[in-house]
């Protein structure tokens, strides 16, 4: 009789300890996530994933049944200590800086939502995770679910991407598209998206473009391999956007969209990058005049790949815990298993265009007499300026006043802004109505 030698025995793996600092919206769906998807998050793992605690600001806020009240703790820095893979979504850029240092410097790897946080703090915060050798993953931070970061991060990664233009921000969307569709006015619609929780009580960040400038200074240093800060991107936000200007837009065959545009420069000064959020005038053809809501969409031009979409849910708690899972896995499987997300990629080091490097189109709404000759100092205001036009239609007006809308051929953006000044003053103009860029399918 032949005796089998017994199997050999595979110890269990010791479990990922993860630190969880806030729990509002997102938060909380990522407890919930990580705790009715355990078995399958530890089988992607290869380890069991254990949450320590969660770091709260108050323990007696109501959380709901899904949040164990005995891993909620004031101690932030404590919790910090004791983890594997610190999750950070408190928001912010002081505390959350710190607590992400502290947590790098021990050695865990960090996901964090926070793209204000990337965006002021970014390369400091590269810089540590580099020299600690773990992962700083920020999927959450860029469009919610949609995985742009990493396809620009990784799947283009041999590619040479030219441009990045995208509807970073629900809100702006959600208020542009009810201005657009429901006929009503900046005020209403924004009472409505703040009334179904899409906008915040204060929603200064959003609808004055500061949101989706943090998520373009970080997606153009993803594509372009050149630290990009908020202070290098130009932005204006939608508070002047009008329902005039909707309906000037529609009659047009356009909409408009709050984009943030990521481009690269190439002209005798060599090359460089340009960074802006603003309103735009899209054709209707355009991949992103069709995103309704509270949607996002990025849209990615590169050399051999073409252009490229990326589009889904860009806000809300589960879209966007299912993004900071994803970067949750990958660092807890690194932990147990060895490797890294790749690090930060800035060697291009390519200077930041000035608006005289950049070249745009303009549709300009005008005021004017209706009379004859007021066409004729119009175009010599162009002209003076190095700026062609393109078509010029003419609007109802009321009594002895018409309604231009003049669109100019591509023009650098100084001269353009130089021209929008000067008509100000140009005679037979009685109001500069509105000025937006408007972009070719």
């Amino acid at each position: 009789m032949t005796v089998q030698p017994p199997e050999p025995t595979v110890p269990p793996a010791e479990p990922v300890k993860v630190a969880l600092l806030g729990c509002g919206t997102v938060g909380t769906q990522v407890v919930r996530l990580l705790r009715l998807d355990s078995g399958e998050i530890a089988e992607r793992v290869g380890a069991p994933v254990e949450l320590v605690g969660i770091a709260v600001r108050s323990l007696d806020a109501d959380r709901g049944p899904g949040v164990p009240a005995e891993l909620l703790t004031t101690d932030a820095h404590s919790l910090v200590r004791a983890a594997d893979v610190v999750v950070e979504l408190i928001g912010g850029t002081t505390t959350a800086r710190d607590l992400v240092l502290e947590a790098i410097g021990g050695g865990a790897g960090v996901v964090t939502a926070n793209k204000a946080l990337l965006a002021t703090h970014g390369p400091q915060l590269y810089a540590a995770a580099d020299a600690a050798g773990v992962d700083l993953l920020y999927e959450a931070a860029v469009a919610g679910a949609v995985p742009v970061v990493r396809g620009v991060r990784e799947s283009l990664a041999g590619d040479r991407v030219a441009r990045v233009l995208g509807i970073v921000n629900g809100t702006t969307n959600y208020i542009l598209d009810e201005m657009t569709n429901g006929g009503y006015d900046f005020d209403v619609a924004l009472k409505e998206a703040q009334e179904l929780g899409y906008a915040e009580a204060d929603p200064t960040a959003d609808v004055e473009g500061h949101d989706a400038a943090a998520k373009a200074a970080i997606l153009a240093s993803l594509a372009f391999h050149t630290r990009v800060s908020l202070d290098d991107v130009d932005c204006e936000g939608i508070t002047g956007v009008t329902a005039g200007d909707i309906a000037s837009a529609r009659d047009a065959g356009g909409v408009i969209k709050l984009l943030a545009i990521a481009e690269r420069i190439e002209d005798t000064r060599g090359e460089a990058v340009a960074v802006r959020v603003h309103p735009v005038i899209l054709p209707v053809d355009h991949p992103l005049a069709g995103v309704r809501g509270a949607y996002n969409a990025v849209v990615v031009e590169a050399e051999a790949a073409g252009r490229l979409m990326f589009y889904g849910a860009g806000a809300g708690g589960a879209p966007t815990a299912s993004a900071v899972l994803g970067d949750l896995v990958a660092a807890a499987r690194h932990r147990g298993q060895g490797g890294r997300a790749p690090a930060e990629s800035a060697y291009a080091e390519l200077p930041i265009a000035g608006p005289e490097r950049v070249t745009s189109r303009r549709q300009v709404r005008l005021a004017v007499d209706d009379r004859p000759g007021v066409l004729a100092h119009l175009a010599t205001t162009f002209a003076d300026h190095g700026v062609s036009i393109e078509t010029v239609r003419q609007q109802p007006g009321t009594g002895e006043a018409a309604t231009l809308a003049i669109v100019t051929h591509d023009a650098p953006e100084a001269a353009l802004r130089a021209t929008v000044e000067a008509l100000r003053e140009t005679v037979g103009v009685r109001e500069l109505l509105s000025d937006y860029r408007v972009e070719r399918a």
